[in-house]
């Protein structure tokens, strides 16, 4: 199974199984810390992105550095 097919199920599952699979998926991105290597690449799409795409690059960056912000 992959990505995409995996999400398409998420999107079949009745509203409040939806909740737990969101609370999961903010739990990993919360633990989850990017190598130097993910960093630079990153990085590396900065100047050729648009100022939508250099927004969430950015976003992605940080959170890979620090770790994601709490959203409570």
């Amino acid at each position: 199974m992959n990505a995409l097919e995996i999400i398409s199920e998420i999107e079949l599952l009745p509203p409040e199984e939806q909740v737990k699979v969101v609370r999961f998926t903010q739990r990993l991105t919360n633990q989850h810390k990017l190598s130097g290597a993910d960093l630079s690449l990153l990085a590396a799409q900065l100047p050729d992105a648009s100022p939508s795409q250099e927004a969430r690059i950015r976003e992605e960056i940080e959170a890979g550095f620090y770790g994601s912000k709490s959203r409570a």
